[in-house]
C-alpha cells in the first residue's frame, strides 16, 4: 500500500491548548456534561423497508465500472459465492415429455450439488427450426410454486379488471406465461425454488438462520442463486439452444432472483425482473436477504450491474408503484454511461402486486424485440390446455436417484467443500492475500481511509506531569460519526501507539486517573498514547442501538435482515481503529504508528492490521486463544459472518504480512487446517507466540 504524508487536516491540533476555559478531568472522558456520542450509527440503521439511497452521480463510465466490480464482489461475498466455486458439467435427468399442439412440456431434474436438485419443466418450441433462445422462469412466493393455481376468486377478480383475458391464462398464469414464450420460439425452463413444488427436501425458510450458517455465510438466498447459476448452465448447454440468446424473466421473488443471476453473471442477454426492484421494500423473505447483501446499496443499483444490456422493469400497486420516477431515472442515468439510456424501460400498470398477462405481454414485447425472435406485435397471450400439478411433478415417472441431502448434510458437504477450497487457495499465497483481503473488505464494508477524509475535533486539553493530554471526537468526513478519544503526547513525540481494549481509553488510566504503569513506560519511550473508545465501547456504555424492525422472519431470527443493510458492530469498531489509524499517518508530527490491542480487543486489531497494511509499522496483538467459531450467540458484538468461510483468525493472519515492521501476535487458537497455519509460517513480518503474556510483555514486544 503506497502511503503519502500530508498536511494533517484537524479543526484543532493536538498540542495547542483551547482558547475556552477548560476544567480538568480526574478520567478519560471527552464528552461534557457526560452524555453518550452523539452517534448516527446508533440509531436510523438502514433495513429492508429503508435501505441506502441510490443516487448515481458518476462523472463517466470507467468510474461506474469500478463501482460495478466492487458491487459484484459484494454481492457474490454475501452470497457465499466469492470467489465462485467450481462448476462441473451439468448432470440432469430430462423426461416425461407432455406434447401440446404446438409446443412440449419436459420434466427436468439436474443435480445442482452432491445430494441437491433443482427441479423444472422445460418447455420447447415445436416449429422452430435450429437454436432458439433461452429464457429461465424463476417463480415467487406463489404457495404452491411452480404448481401455481388460482383460486375462484382471484380468477374472477382478474377477469374483471382485465388482468387476464381468458379464465385458462387466470387460473393458470406461471404456466400461461411459459407457454407464451414457447409459441413466441423460446425454450423455458421454469424452475422451482428451494422449499417449493418438487424442491420440498428443504425448508424454505429454516436451516440457514443460526450462527454457524452466519460465521459459514451459507444462506437459503446462496443456495437458490447457486440453483439458478446451475440452471442457467443446464439451459446454455442444452443443443437447441443458443446461448447467446439468454432471458430471465420472474416476478416478486422470482424478480429478486432474476436481477440477482443477472448482477453475478454475464451470460444472459435481456431481463424482465417484475415487481421487485425498488428504492423501497427490498424483499421480505429469508430467500431474498442474506448479510452484507445491501449494505450502501439497494436493488436498484444491483439491478444496474445488468447495464447496458436490456432490462425491462414492471411496477404494481405496491412498493414498486414509484418506480417510473425514483428507480427507472437512476438505472437510465447508468446505462447513459454507455450510451445505452434506450435499453432500460419500466413501467407501471394500477394492478396489486403480479405477474398478469397485462404486465407479460410487455416483457414479452421486450423479449421479441431484444432476443430477436422475429414475431408480429403487439405480442398476444392465446388460450392453451393446462397441465395438472400431478402431471407437471418431476417425480412422476422420475428414474431413481440418490435421496435429497438433509440441510445438516447438505451444509456439512459446503463446509467441507469451501474448506478444501481454502486449502487450494493457500498454495498460492500471492493470490491468496489479495482475494481474501478483497473478502475481508466486503465483510466489513470499511477500508483504510483516503487522503484528507478524516477530521478531529478538539473537545479538551490538560498539561500533565511528562505529557499533554488532548481529549476529542474523530470521525470521517460526511458522516455522521462521533467517536471518543484521547491523545497522550509526551514532549517531542513523532511514534503513535494506537490503544485497543474493550474499555476504551478508560483503560489506559489507573483508579487514581494517572496512567497505568504500561502507558507510563510508552510515554517514556517517547511514544504517543492514541485511545479511541470504538463504536459501543468506552462512552458509549449506556446508549442505545436501534436495530430495524424487522428482526424475525415468521418467528425465526435471522441476521440478514440486519447485517443485509448495516455494518456489524465489529465491523464498525474496526472501521473506527482505522479511522484513528488513516488521522494518525495524515499528520506531519507523527512518523510511524503502531497498535496494541489486548483484553479482547484482538481480533479487532488483526482485521485493522488486514486492511491498513504498511500503515501500521508495528503490531501487538493478544487474542487470548479466541476464534470466529467461538460465538454462539446471534447477538455477540464479534460476530462476523462469513468470516469462518475465510478461515477465521489463521486465515485473516495472512493479510497481515508487510515488508517492514512486524505483527506478533500472542496466544493464538489453535488452527484446525495445517495449511493456513504453513501460510502463516511464511507471511512476512509475522510472528505468532503461544505463551500468556502480561501486558508488560506486550509493551516489551511493541518497543523492541
Amino acid at each position: 500500500m503506497k502511503l503519502l504524508k500530508a498536511a494533517p487536516v484537524m479543526v484543532a491540533c493536538w498540542l495547542a491548548p483551547l482558547a475556552l476555559a477548560w476544567e480538568p478531568a480526574a478520567d478519560s472522558r471527552v464528552l461534557m456534561p457526560s452524555r453518550p456520542p452523539n452517534d448516527g450509527r446508533l440509531a436510523g440503521r438502514a433495513h429492508l423497508d429503508q435501505p441506502a439511497p441510490f443516487a448515481p452521480s458518476f462523472p463517466d463510465r470507467g468510474a461506474w465500472e469500478q463501482r460495478r466490480a466492487e458491487l459484484r464482489r459484494q454481492v457474490l461475498v454475501a452470497l457465499g459465492l466469492w470467489p465462485l466455486p467450481p462448476r462441473p458439467t451439468v448432470e440432469a435427468v430430462v423426461h416425461g415429455i407432455i406434447d401440446r399442439d404446438d409446443y412440449t412440456v419436459a420434466k427436468v431434474i439436474l443435480t445442482s450439488l452432491p445430494g441437491h436438485y433443482v427441479t423444472g419443466n422445460l418447455y420447447r418450441p415445436k416449429a422452430a427450426a435450429g437454436q432458439r433462445p433461452g429464457v429461465l422462469m424463476p417463480h415467487g412466493h406463489h404457495a404452491s410454486g411452480r404448481f401455481n393455481r388460482a383460486t375462484d376468486g382471484e380468477v374472477k377478480r382478474d377477469l374483471a379488471t382485465k388482468a387476464e383475458d381468458t379464465e385458462v391464462g387466470a387460473r393458470f398464469p406461471l404456466q400461461a406465461r411459459c407457454v407464451a414464450l414457447a409459441r413466441l420460439g423460446c425454450v423455458v425452463f421454469h424452475y422451482d425454488m428451494v422449499g417449493y413444488a418438487d424442491a420440498k427436501a428443504l425448508d424454505h425458510r429454516q436451516g440457514f438462520a443460526d450462527v454457524e450458517a452466519e460465521l459459514r455465510q451459507q444462506s437459503i438466498m446462496g443456495l437458490q442463486t447457486w440453483n439458478s447459476l446451475r440452471a442457467l448452465d443446464f439451459l446454455c448447454g442444452l443443443p437447441d439452444v443458443d446461448a447467446g440468446r439468454i432471458g430471465v424473466t420472474g416476478a416478486s421473488g422470482g424478480g429478486t432472483q432474476t436481477f440477482i443471476l443477472t448482477a453475478v453473471d454475464d451470460r444472459p442477454a435481456v431481463a424482465a425482473p417484475a415487481v421487485m426492484v425498488s428504492m423501497n421494500m427490498q424483499g421480505g423473505c429469508i430467500c431474498e436477504n442474506v448479510s452484507h447483501l445491501r449494505v450502501g446499496t439497494n436493488n436498484v443499483e444491483i439491478a444496474a450491474l445488468f447495464a447496458p444490456k436490456p432490462m425491462f422493469l414492471t411496477a404494481a400497486d405496491d412498493w414498486t408503484r414509484d418506480l417510473e420516477t425514483r428507480g427507472l431515472p437512476e438505472l437510465r442515468r447508468i446505462y447513459a454511461l454507455y450510451g445505452a439510456a434506450e435499453h432500460v424501460a419500466g413501467k407501471y400498470l394500477p394492478f396489486p402486486h403480479n405477474y398478469n398477462q397485462r404486465s407479460f405481454e410487455l416483457i414479452a414485447s421486450w423479449f421479441n424485440q431484444h432476443l430477436k425472435l422475429g414475431q408480429p406485435e403487439p405480442v398476444r397471450e392465446r388460450p392453451f390446455e393446462p397441465i395438472q400439478p400431478a402431471e407437471l411433478s418431476v417425480w412422476t415417472g422420475a428414474p431413481a436417484l440418490p435421496k435429497p441431502k438433509s440441510v445438516a448434510e447438505l451444509r456439512q458437504w459446503l463446509t467441507q467443500r469451501d474448506e478444501q477450497l481454502l486449502v487450494e487457495w493457500t498454495a498460492h499465497p500471492r493470490d491468496y492475500v489479495p482475494m481474501v483481503r478483497q473478502a475481508v473488505r466486503v465483510l466489513l464494508h470499511t477500508d483504510y481511509p483516503e487522503l484528507g477524509s478524516t477530521q478531529a475535533t478538539q473537545l479538551g486539553f490538560e498539561k500533565r506531569t511528562g505529557f499533554n493530554l488532548w481529549k476529542g471526537t474523530q470521525r470521517r468526513r460526511g458522516s455522521n460519526e462521533e467517536m471518543p478519544l484521547i491523545a497522550l503526547v509526551p514532549p517531542g513525540s513523532r511514534r503513535a501507539v494506537v490503544w485497543l481494549h474493550p474499555e476504551g481509553k478508560a483503560s489506559v488510566f489507573g483508579a487514581d486517573g494517572a496512567p497505568r504503569p504500561e502507558a507510563r513506560r510508552l510515554l517514556a519511550a517517547g511514544c504517543t498514547i492514541v485511545a479511541p473508545d470504538l463504536f459501543l465501547t468506552g462512552e458509549y456504555q449506556g446508549a442505545t442501538l436501534v436495530w430495524p424492525p424487522q428482526q424475525n422472519h415468521r418467528d425465526i431470527p435471522f441476521l440478514g435482515f440486519r447485517y443485509g443493510y448495516s455494518r456489524t458492530v465489529l465491523a464498525e469498531q474496526v472501521h473506527d481503529a482505522l479511522t484513528t489509524v488513516g488521522h494518525l499517518w495524515q499528520r506531519r508530527d507523527v512518523g510511524q504508528v503502531d497498535l496494541l490491542a489486548f483484553g479482547g480487543s484482538g481480533a479487532c486489531g488483526l482485521l485493522t492490521k488486514a486492511l491498513a497494511g504498511n500503515a501500521l509499522h508495528r503490531v501487538v496483538l493478544d487474542l487470548e486463544g479466541w476464534d470466529f467459531d467461538q460465538v454462539r450467540d446471534l447477538n455477540d458484538t464479534r460476530l462476523l459472518p462469513g468470516a469462518m468461510k475465510y478461515g477465521g483468525i489463521h486465515g485473516l493472519m495472512p493479510l497481515c504480512g508487510t515488508a517492514a515492521g512486524a505483527t506478533i501476535i500472542y496466544r493464538p487458537p489453535a488452527c484446525r487446517q495445517p495449511p493456513l497455519a504453513d501460510l502463516c509460517g511464511v507471511t512476512p513480518g509475522l510472528k505468532r507466540k503461544p505463551a500468556a503474556p502480561t501486558l508488560d510483555h506486550l509493551v516489551d514486544e511493541l518497543l523492541k
